[in-house]
């Protein structure tokens, strides 16, 4: 069995120091190693990066092994391929606005995603509670690859004791409400066999995007658990625009996030073995 391993690209900003915290409070039980990623553009500038990297190091848990690592090349390409090569579970990445690494932040954020294997749990500027991710959200449409992210989601919740809240919009079409009904049914009883408590609450399909979000924040959720569906979009309302609108969000919850499998319904990610 290789060594489970989560990554953290890091630009020396805040918002990647709390990626930092988010990744370690989950790694911190289970054993895992985080490599705390920074990409520069030439040789040259390895050694001040790793010297800048070795000094956020030794301000965090020390109970956690992070091992700095300076790669050569551009961020949308390497990110995704350095995790793949570490066997990564998860890569804990901050947002900015319109100041920071490269403007990382919405449509160039998806880029850097869009071309990694391994799921991301993109954070802005707010810190992970002691508690961990408590409140889980899931919106599930009628694309059947949204059932994907259910394993991981279910690996999290395991492992803090969270409460996974499905929503899905309300669809008039009798043909396709039975879909999203199917849908639902699924998680319900994917989640319940694994004892995990669950909800699920229909919203209007109207401004979708907003009603998940009004939703996160009433039930106070630390986590909104979503695809990167920019590639084979087809149905439902679920779009670009909600990829971007969710980990961009507000309210600066936290957003799980994830490309399609192709053929894949579920996906047996577990970071806890």
């Amino acid at each position: 069995m290789k060594a489970k391993s989560f990554i953290v690209p890091h630009d020396f900003t805040d918002v990647a120091n709390i990626a930092l915290q988010h990744a370690i409070a989950t790694a911190s039980p289970l054993g895992v190693t985080i490599y705390l990623l920074h990409v520069v553009a030439k040789n040259k500038e390895i050694a001040a990066a790793e010297e800048k990297l070795n000094a956020i190091i030794k301000t965090f848990d020390a109970s956690v092994t992070i091992i700095p690592s300076v790669r050569v090349g551009n961020i949308f390409e390497d990110i995704g391929d350095f995790a793949a090569e570490h066997h990564a579970e998860l890569i804990f990445m901050g947002t900015h606005g319109t100041h920071g690494w490269q403007h990382l932040t919405g449509m160039n954020a998806l880029k850097v995603i869009t071309h990694s294997s391994v799921p991301f749990v993109i954070v802005q500027e707010k810190t992970i509670k002691e508690t961990g991710y408590e409140n889980i959200l899931v919106p599930l449409d009628l694309n059947k690859e949204t059932k994907q992210k259910l394993a991981i989601v279910a690996n999290l919740a395991k492992y803090f004791k969270s409460k996974v809240h499905v929503v899905t919009p309300e669809e008039t079409d009798e043909f396709l409400k039975r879909q999203v009904l199917a849908n639902v049914k699924f998680a319900e009883k994917y989640f319940s066999e694994r004892d995990i408590n669950v909800t699920t609450t229909v919203l209007p399909s109207s401004g979708f995007n907003n009603e998940v979000l009004k939703h996160a924040i009433a039930i106070e959720a630390d986590l909104i658990a979503i695809m990167n569906l920019n590639k084979n979009n087809v149905l439902g309302v679920l779009t670009a625009n909600h990829e971007e609108f969710i980990i961009t969000n507000e309210a600066r919850i936290p957003a799980l996030i994830m490309n399609p499998i192709e053929g894949v319904n579920t996906l047996s990610v577990d970071f806890n073995g």
